[in-house]
């Protein structure tokens, strides 16, 4: 029985690779240098991690003599490579990002190498200048630190000043979903074509159900119960789920099931939505100097119902493979690429609204990011340093995790949890019917799971 949950949980991280995908890798695998002075980096496809590749060679390499070969992939199929090449230990990639659903699950299977021995050695790197939600969450049961980070985000609420204040609207400080929901109403149509508010509706884990499973955490539901009971139908949880598809379907955005984190960003850019609940990272492009709603926006902690606070947590971070080759200098680098010195770096070369924040403390002290980000860093700060992924409800959990169970089979379930729901918000089936075969998909892992919480 623990052979076979084991490599169930492996095949849930990895994923069912096709023999195309299989051959692609091993193709890639001999055009890769290795050993000598070259580490080789796995890396999503972001635009601060573009910024990165530019600044490498002329600071990194100029310094060290370390060269680094970046592999860039967006961010479903990078996921899947890297699962690959950790889970069979190829060595292929030195360093991989990885985020804080990963980090525990790696560790655990001995994917990784921790980093504790460098971080004592290395004091200048300022471990304990992580925020220490971001520090905690890339840990292992064994306490140990498995990844270091390259940015953090939490979630809050981003509204247009300008219309609330011509439509007489006011946030509170700390708005709960009722009220936000109100001002939905209100603020729905305030300008032509513009939407109340603009949730993410696209399937997937990392789409719909990262902002809905905070609103479920808020709710009073939960997916699994500390002994790892589904309870997808339970009343925490189906409250909330119909009254975020009920948000949506009244004063969302058109073409909701096809709007994710990049379609509200553009609607919220282009004046389409009067308000936005996602993650904090979206606010850098909100205030972008080109941005036609730059000074337009205002920013407030995530909602809340039962809970002090709700905003997610999650971060992009670099995880060392245990079989890499070249140890010693991918910890150069990783040290280099999450250090107070590259924030100061990508701030005098691209600007302080582009520096991968969301991870120190001293970050918010630099006067020059105070000044970029006055609008929204404070309210950043301070949802990441609230957020508790180990009890982000209001009843204890088999792991940690806000908007996501930190288990491999959770990305599968997941995501086929959000293409039921996507159908409901379509109006193809019920909120209920939708639960109800959620509800069978999640108890099929509280089989495997159950009597295993923490």
């Amino acid at each position: 029985m623990r052979t076979r949950s084991r490599l169930m949980r492996t095949r849930a991280v990895i994923g069912v690779a096709t023999a195309n995908v299989l051959l692609a890798s091993c193709a890639g695998a001999g055009s890769l240098a290795t050993g000598g002075d070259t580490i080789n980096v796995l890396m999503v496809n972001n635009p601060q991690m573009v910024e990165l590749q530019k600044l490498t060679a002329k600071h990194f390499t100029k310094k060290t003599g370390i060269k680094v070969q970046f592999t860039t992939l967006p961010e479903n199929d990078v996921r899947d490579k890297i699962g690959q090449d950790f889970a069979n230990q190829a060595g292929q990639y030195d360093v991989a990002t990885i985020s804080n659903y990963e980090a525990p699950i790696y560790a655990k299977n001995e994917w990784l190498k921790p980093l504790d021995g460098y971080l004592k050695k290395d004091k200048d790197f300022d471990q304990k200048d992580i925020l220490p939600p971001i520090r905690e969450s890339l840990k292992g049961e064994d306490g140990k630190t498995y990844a270091e980070p390259f940015y953090g985000e939490s979630s809050f609420l981003m509204y247009r000043k300008d219309v609330f204040k011509k439509k007489g609207l006011k946030m509170p400080a700390k708005p709960t979903w009722p009220q936000v929901a109100k001002l939905a109403a209100e603020a729905d149509g305030a300008q032509k074509g513009m939407s109340g508010i603009c949730l993410r509706g696209l399937p997937g884990w990392g789409e719909l159900i990262a902002p809905l499973t905070t609103v479920v955490n808020t709710h009073g539901g939960t997916w699994f119960d500390e002994n790892y009971k589904a309870k997808l139908t339970d009343p925490g949880f189906t409250k909330a789920t119909k009254f975020y598809i009920d948000l949506v379907r009244k004063h969302g955005e058109s073409g909701a099931t096809q709007s994710g984190f990049a379609e509200c960003l553009n609607n919220m850019t282009q004046g389409k939505s009067a308000m936005w609940y996602d993650a904090t990272s979206g606010a850098g492009s909100l205030e972008a100097a080109k941005s036609p709603v730059k000074g337009k926006i205002g920013y407030a902690p995530a909602p809340t119902v039962k809970t002090k606070s709700s905003g997610w947590l999650y971060s992009w971070a670099w995880g060392l493979q245990k079989s890499s080759r070249n140890q010693d200098k991918a910890w150069k680098f990783i040290k280099w690429a999450s250090s107070k010195e590259y924030e100061r770096l990508v701030g005098k070369e691209f600007g302080w609204a582009n520096v991968p924040a969301g991870k120190r403390a001293s970050t918010y002290e630099i006067p020059e990011y105070r000044k970029t980000a006055g609008a929204f860093g404070e309210t950043t700060r301070k949802a990441i340093t609230e957020a508790d992924p180990r009890n982000p409800g209001v009843q204890r959990r088999p792991t940690i995790g806000i908007q996501f169970v930190d288990i491999p089979e959770f990305s599968d379930l997941g995501t086929k949890v959000s293409q039921e729901l996507s159908a409901a918000i379509a109006g193809r089936q019920s909120v209920d019917a939708a639960l109800k075969k959620s509800q069978q998909l999640a108890e099929e892992i509280s089989e495997e799971y159950e009597g295993r919480g923490r």
